[in-house]
């Protein structure tokens, strides 16, 4: 179930950040803070078994250091 889980997070993150209609107007560090919170939510997802606040916490945390990194 978990695999699942993780699997469907994945394509739906993924589907999401490739739909986005106003990529092409985003500087690179608001590239980077989207593909970090990403990440980060992809993360704590797997690390807090798919509870929604290790899923939250993941994301922001993942989209803060995307924006620094970013600069």
């Amino acid at each position: 179930m978990k695999r699942i889980f993780l699997l469907a997070l994945t394509a739906s993150t993924l589907s999401l950040l490739s739909g986005c209609a106003t990529w092409d107007n985003m500087s690179s560090r608001e590239k980077a803070a989207v593909g970090g919170a990403a990440v980060g939510g992809v993360i704590g997802a797997a690390a807090s078994d798919g509870h929604l606040l290790g899923t939250v916490g993941g994301a922001a945390i993942g989209g803060v250091i995307g924006d620094q990194l970013g600069k």
